[in-house]
C-alpha cells in the first residue's frame, strides 16, 4: 500500500535579510513525510529547525524551492489561503501553551472551531469535550487555565490542536517548560495519538523526548545532516526507569 505524502519539499531554502547582511537559514531541504509518521527534528540553536517548522506550518514562506502540503503547492497561495490551510490542515502546539487566561479548558479548545470558516463544525462543545477526553482531561473540562498544572495546560493545548481533526500536528519544543515526569507523559501522549493515525512533527532539543518518535532528522547550519529511523524507541516505562536511575 502506497502511503499518502503529507509533506514534500524540494530544494527548499530560506534567506533572511538584515540590511546588506544575508543569513542563509535553510539550504536545499529535500524532505518527504508520509501520513502516519512521527518525526522529531533536532539541531543546535541556529540550525534552522524553527524556520523549517514555520515554513511547514505555513507561518513563513521559503525564499526558493517548492513545498507541497497534502498535494497543495503552498508557495503559490495568498495570505487568506495560507490562513485557511493553517486552520483546516494543521494543529499547532507551542512551548508556552498560548492559552487564554481566565477561561476554561473547554473554551480554549473550542477556539479553532469558532474561527473556522468552512461551516463543517456545528457542535463545538461536543467536539471540544471529545478532544479533552483524548488527552486525559475529562475531569478538568471546566477548570480555568490558572487552575491547571503546566502538564495539564500543555494537554489543553494539544486538545486544541486536535479538535478540528487536522492532517498534521506540529509541536515546537512542546516539553520545553515542563519537568522530566510531565515531559515523558506528553511524549507518551504523542505516541498514543500517532498510534491512532495522527501525523506528528515535533521540534525538540531534548534527545530523550525525540527518541519517542519513529524518525529523527538532525539539522546543522540549515541543512539536513542525518535522517534516520529510530530503532530503539523510548517508551514511557523505559524513560521513567532511566529517570529513576539518574535522579
Amino acid at each position: 500500500m502506497t502511503l499518502k505524502k503529507v509533506i514534500e519539499t524540494k530544494k527548499l531554502s530560506r534567506i533572511f535579510k538584515n540590511g546588506d547582511i544575508e543569513v542563509q537559514a535553510l539550504t536545499d531541504i529535500d524532505l518527504v513525510i508520509e501520513e502516519g509518521e512521527f518525526v522529531a527534528i533536532m539541531g543546535a540553536s541556529g540550525s534552522g529547525k524553527s524556520t523549517l517548522l514555520h515554513i511547514i506550518g505555513c507561518l513563513d514562506r521559503p525564499t526558493s524551492g517548492a513545498y507541497d502540503l497534502g498535494g497543495i503547492r503552498v508557495n503559490t497561495l495568498n495570505k487568506n489561503e495560507l490562513a485557511d490551510i493553517r486552520n483546516q490542515k494543521i494543529g499547532f502546539i507551542f512551548q508556552s501553551y498560548n492559552l487564554l487566561s481566565r477561561t476554561t479548558a473547554l473554551e480554549n479548545v473550542e477556539l479553532p472551531l469558532v474561527y473556522d470558516r468552512t461551516g463543517k463544525f456545528s457542535n463545538y462543545e461536543k467536539l471540544a469535550k471529545k478532544a479533552l477526553e483524548q488527552v486525559g482531561l475529562a475531569d478538568r473540562i471546566y477548570h480555568k487555565t490558572n487552575e491547571l498544572s503546566g502538564g495539564q495546560q500543555q494537554r489543553v493545548a494539544i486538545a486544541r490542536a486536535l479538535v478540528n481533526n487536522p492532517a498534521l500536528i506540529l509541536a515546537d519544543e512542546p516539553t520545553g517548560n515542563l519537568d522530566s515526569k510531565n515531559s515523558i507523559d506528553i511524549a507518551d501522549l504523542f505516541v498514543r495519538l500517532n498510534n491512532e493515525g495522527k501525523t506528528i512533527i515535533i521540534i525538540t532539543h531534548e534527545e530523550e523526548i525525540a527518541k519517542f518518535a519513529k524518525r529523527m532528522i538532525y539539522l546543522r547550519d540549515g541543512r539536513i545532516l542525518t535522517d534516520e529511523i529510530i530503532k530503539n524507541r523510548s517508551t514511557k516505562e523505559s524513560a521513567l526507569k532511566e529517570l529513576e536511575i539518574t535522579t
